[in-house]
């Protein structure tokens, strides 16, 4: 039963951060309907800034969490508006390798300011464990359920009711229709993928103090994929849950059966998921007349 709550708060966090990074990547297609495959150089990005702000620059981490996330919002914004735009109406495929080399120009910036090598995290999560149901668990895994729950409570009460949520709602449903009402696409655009890379930081930070910086980080991002294919390329509800379903589904593999299978389920998961029900579990069915 101790292996079991351990496996399953592990998992929980594991989950959460998952659907915190893959929640950008619903938020640009549902508003764009652009697939980003760089969304996990985000994540690396925002571990290294807040890094490079406690370890080179001596900020209290409060103010490089603060820094980042605004560099976050800035990349996003600057991303929309010279790499994205002028792409609007050019073929699909076009846009996707525009998102695949925007990901190696991110991990060529991170490599030419930080280097390769694995740098640790100044702890500022506390570490330790705490009692839960008479079982320790990791202190920091469960304040990162936490911090992911309250970053998925800030997005939400941000769509359901500031102004400007409620207008990514509205032209994420009909473009058109909302530009006769006045509402602006472009800003729109530009916002969500502010957003975008803002949660992606914070996803980012949170992976940082529990393993560490480097790379990797943008490895755990490819779980991206797995998660918003689960859950639905456009369903926020579907991805959290599917998040917590891949992260307990790789913490009990890894647990129970180990050798490195924790690491193939997800994929393996998405393959299936494609042959079975390709929309998702919560994805909105697509029919196009011809």
């Amino acid at each position: 039963m101790e292996t079991f709550i351990q496996l399953t708060v592990t998992g929980l966090a594991n989950g959460a951060i998952l659907a915190l990074s893959a929640l950008g990547f619903v938020i640009i297609f549902k508003a764009t309907g652009v697939i980003n495959f760089a969304q996990g150089y985000f994540l690396l990005v925002g571990a290294y800034l807040v890094w490079a702000g406690v370890v080179q620059f001596g900020m209290h981490w409060s103010m490089a969490v603060i820094v980042a996330l605004v560099v976050a919002a800035l990349m996003g914004v600057t991303t929309e508006r010279f790499v994205l735009r002028p792409l609007v109406g050019e073929n699909v495929i076009s846009v996707i390798m525009v998102t695949i080399g925007l990901a190696f120009v991110l991990q060529g910036v991170t490599q030419f300011f930080w280097g390769t090598e694995p740098r640790a995290m100044p702890a500022f999560i506390p570490r330790g464990t705490i009692d839960l149901l008479g079982v320790p668990v990791s202190l920091n895994r469960a304040i990162a359920v936490v911090v992911a729950g309250a970053a998925f409570g800030a997005l939400t009460l941000f769509f359901q009711r500031s102004r400007h949520g409620i207008a990514m709602r509205a032209v994420a449903d009909d473009q058109q229709a909302a530009m006769t009402v006045g509402v602006s696409v472009r800003r729109v655009f530009a916002l969500a993928w502010a957003l975008a890379a803002i949660s992606a930081v914070l996803a980012g930070i949170i992976v940082a103090n529990l393993f560490g910086v480097s790379g990797e980080i943008a490895l755990f991002g490819l779980l991206v994929f797995p998660v918003v294919i689960l859950g639905g390329l456009d369903s926020v509800p579907g991805t959290i849950l599917a998040g917590l379903i891949i992260g307990l589904l790789m913490s009990y593999t890894a647990g129970y059966i180990g050798g490195g299978l924790q690491q193939v389920i997800p994929f393996m998961l998405l393959v299936l998921i494609l042959l079975i029900k390709p929309y998702g579990l919560f994805g909105e069915v697509r029919i196009e007349r011809v």
